[in-house]
């Protein structure tokens, strides 16, 4: 029998992440992507293989998930290596009620998934289609779909329903946070290493383009800053995070329509919008403008507020996990969160920090950069699935 590799997708706007998995050992064996996935731009593929150090970056003609994915499994020798494709594994970023945990993706499934795209119209669409090209390209691989939504299930009721008439909770209009394949590796990673911690108060902090925070019992969701779609809680790189429902209306007696309204806040607003500069914190960091030390000031505030209220819902405070490009990466942002909160048992060690060490702290309050890891997770659920 020859050998199986599993392959995950991790499929966005205008590009595609991609791994390939052995299926006995779960080893990578090699990572990839598209990029400027979008008509009229120039769409390159690189693809390295993890083994040996082999490399390929080249230009492509497509501008579509199905024509992208056609091109990279032109390159099905560098990928696979021998091995017989047996299941693909796909980041899906709402599950809506019905799912909570991993499912083959089926023409059903896919429907029903489809109605779900408003949303989160950044994301939905694009992880279907690339489904779907998948599905034409791969026939005999098992599809599985692995949804941000589903760690979030184990909220208690009061974390999972809005003040609004009881019968559109049952519609399902209620909360049901995201970055979830992030959370479940950094709390089945806790679990591993630090079993103490990972069975106490701990909140993650997944901060990058996507920004969110979780409060971990046990290792189990009981809180996020995510809500009904992916707009809420922090600001994020072109999303606006929390808003006054009240300025939604008013928006709308200024004359915009919904689409409008979609465009402001998922595309034009966040750090981009408060910063008239960049969406990318590297940028902001690097900027002398007043108006970009204000973004990154109202990011660090935004954080800093939900921890105190995340520690409500926890009862206390054991741990504070950063991870995402932002919370892995940033010293700065990192420092400016954990300044003077030793009233809660944070205490920074400000070299260590500097360092990006896995251990940043000296208090009560253990706080740890944890680099997250969505593939290897999407990689385990196809994996049980075979």
């Amino acid at each position: 029998m020859a050998e199986q590799a599993i392959l995950t997708i991790n499929a966005g706007s205008s590009s595609i992440k991609f791994s390939v998995y052995d299926a006995g050992t779960l080893t990578e064996t090699v990572s990839g992507i598209v990029e400027s996935l979008a008509p009229n731009r120039q769409t390159t593929l690189s693809i390295k293989r993890l083994d040996n150090g082999e490399k390929l970056s080249e230009a492509i003609d497509a501008n579509d998930h199905a024509g992208a994915f056609v091109e990279i499994l032109r390159h099905g020798a560098m990928l696979f290596a021998g091995r017989t494709v047996a299941g693909v594994g796909h980041r899906i970023v709402h599950g809506g009620i019905d799912y909570g945990g991993p499912a083959p993706l089926t023409e059903d499934s896919l429907r029903a998934l489809a109605v779900l795209e408003p949303m989160a119209p950044l994301h939905q669409p694009h992880n279907l289609a690339a489904a779907r090209a998948a599905t034409k390209a791969l026939p005999d691989a098992i599809q599985i779909g692995c949804f941000d939504t589903a760690f979030h299930r184990t909220h208690p009721w009061v974390n999972d329903t809005f003040a609004l008439p009881r019968q559109w909770y049952d519609k399902g209009v209620r909360r049901y946070g995201f970055h979830g394949l992030s959370y479940e590796y950094i709390s089945g990673t806790l679990q591993e290493t630090e079993p103490a911690l990972a069975a106490g108060r701990v909140i993650v902090c997944h901060l990058g383009n996507g920004a969110s925070m979780c409060a971990l019992k046990d290792g189990r969701s009981v809180g996020s800053t995510m809500g009904f779609s992916a707009l809420d809680g922090l600001p994020m790189g072109t999303r606006c995070g929390q808003l006054d429902p009240g300025v939604l209306l008013y928006f709308m007696d200024q004359g915009m329509d919904a689409r409008q309204i979609e465009t402001l806040l998922y595309h034009e607003s966040g750090l981009k919008g408060l910063s008239g500069i960049s969406n990318d914190m590297r940028d902001l960091e690097a900027s002398d403008e007043s108006k970009a030390k204000q973004a990154i000031d109202y990011f660090v505030f935004r954080i800093r507020r939900e921890i105190g209220g995340m520690a409500a819902v926890l009862g206390g405070l054991d741990g504070l996990v950063f991870c995402g490009g932002i919370g892995e990466n940033s010293a700065r942002v990192r420092r400016e969160v954990c300044q003077d909160m030793d009233w809660l048992g944070i205490e920074l060690d400000k070299v260590a920090n500097a360092d990006n060490q896995r251990q940043i702290s000296t208090g009560r309050v253990r706080v740890m950069v944890i680099p997250t890891d969505e593939e290897v997770v999407i990689a385990r659920a196809v994996k049980a699935a075979l």
